[in-house]
């Protein structure tokens, strides 16, 4: 029976944070010093996240996505994904990344059954991508990129944050890139949790609340409903199965506001 919430939106797509650290400091996600990370023992384990999965999917789950933080930085993310693509009923399994090592992790990926990837990139502009990211490097970043299209992680999609004018001559730039190479762009206004704002992704359904079919896991193990959501469920305190139905039953129609998260610890 398909998990169905109190608005009529079938739920079959679940985000997995697998950490909540990453190799970059985006201007728009964290602060340039960083923050308190979680402990290491509150991190799920790949055990947990494969069972937690297999029973989101015998509940209607089909779709699958692994985010961070970076989940490239988790130790051992191959395996992860190996384990996973091993489960019956996933007919999407992707991975949101940065890309900075992607280079290095592609044909793994690909072998252990990654079907897809989502590239967070918002500039060509090596100067202003370092600037952007607080250190980071462009060309690390597009030669990743092509090793997941060497690998076939099809189809690629690039997310494209725009904040201000400014930004949209990056995103110009980016389409046409895109469209060299046969990639898919996805321009994402800038959002707020705790302000609650937030608008239709272009090219994309994020953002759209009236087609809303998505789930997140946490990297400490709390389901949230929605992005816009202070509510979450522990699976470790409830239970695999009473946390997903309790998190599908409390789904609000439309996203109000978060002050309990931010983007790095739920993930894309």
């Amino acid at each position: 029976m398909p998990l169905i919430d109190p608005f009529n939106r079938r739920i079959n797509y679940l985000r997995i944070s697998v950490t909540d650290r990453c190799n970059l400091r985006c201007e728009y996600c964290m602060p340039e010093e960083g923050v308190p990370m979680i402990q290491h023992k509150d991190i799920l384990s790949f055990e947990e996240i494969y069972n937690f999965t297999k029973t989101a999917v015998e509940m209607g789950i089909n779709k699958v996505r692994i985010t961070g933080g970076e989940p490239l930085v988790r130790k051992g993310i191959v395996n992860l994904i190996e384990m996973l693509s091993t489960i019956p009923g996933i007919d999407d399994l992707g991975m949101t990344t940065n890309a900075i090592e992607l280079e290095q992790y592609a044909d793994d990926l690909a072998k252990a059954g990654l079907d897809r990837i989502n590239v967070s990139l918002d500039t060509l502009n090596p100067e202003k991508y370092k600037k952007i990211t607080r250190g980071g490097d462009l060309s690390k970043a597009l030669r990743g990129i092509f090793a997941a299209n060497k690998a076939m992680l099809l189809p690629i999609k690039l997310n494209c944050v725009v904040r201000n004018n400014d930004d949209l001559n990056d995103a110009k730039e980016i389409e046409l890139f895109a469209k060299r190479y046969d990639f898919k762009l996805r321009r994402i206004y800038l959002m707020s949790l705790d302000k609650g704002i937030f608008t239709k992704v272009e090219e994309g359904d994020g953002g759209d609340c009236t087609k809303c079919n998505r789930l997140r896991l946490t990297a400490n193990g709390q389901i949230m409903p929605c992005l816009f959501f202070n509510q979450k469920f522990s699976i470790k305190e409830m239970g695999y199965k009473e946390a997903i139905l309790k998190a599908v039953k409390c789904k609000p129609e439309k996203g109000s506001s978060n002050d309990t998260g931010a983007f790095y610890n739920i993930g894309g």
